[in-house]
């Protein structure tokens, strides 16, 4: 696979459906890592602009919910508390003590688990969702193709967060 200068894996500009979209999940995962890189621990808590709070330590823990939540709980069917605790549903809260290295191996973690349980899953396999959010998508079930869609849709919207974060940290554009 080939890689972008600073290290990002290049989705394929030809593959099937299956790689294609594992590909573009995994570009837009390195992404987020290298908008958190080089940073300090200040640096990671500057919120975007008033009024909002968003940081990129919080985008990241946010992720791991995200990841958590549509892999393990809707997909697999697993009941899972909270990522970062049950203050902490969306997973945006920030603790003081806790730091970019342990929230980048949640992280991580997270995203291995959600690999694992769809690596001999076809995209038509189908989760279900818990019934109040089954009335914003019109069903309960949903395959793992649109699972895998919605997710590299949460990353891009996110990532584009994310540069206007790191945009006010240090002036770092682009990626």
């Amino acid at each position: 696979m080939n890689t972008t200068p600073d290290g990002r894996p290049i989705p394929p500009a030809h593959a099937d459906e299956r790689a294609m979209l594992e590909a573009w999940l995994d570009f837009h995962r390195a992404t987020l890592a290298l908008k958190c890189s080089g940073l300090k621990d200040d640096q990671l808590r500057l919120a975007a602009a008033a009024p909002s709070s968003m940081t990129l330590l919080g985008l990241v823990q946010h992720l791991a919910e995200v990841e958590r939540n549509w892999f393990q709980r809707v997909f697999a069917g697993q009941d899972l508390p909270p990522v970062f605790g049950e203050s902490n549903l969306d997973g945006f809260v920030l603790l003081p003590d806790r730091t970019l290295d342990e929230v980048m191996a949640v992280w991580q973690a997270e995203v291995a688990r959600g690999r694992e349980l769809i690596a001999d899953a076809s995209l038509d396999d189908s989760g279900r969702l818990p019934e109040q959010e089954a009335h914003h998508v019109g069903d309960q079930g949903v395959s793992l193709r649109w699972i895998m869609v919605h997710m590299i849709e949460e990353y891009a919207r996110h990532n584009g967060h994310a540069d206007f974060i790191r945009e006010r940290i240090d002036g770092v554009t682009g990626a």
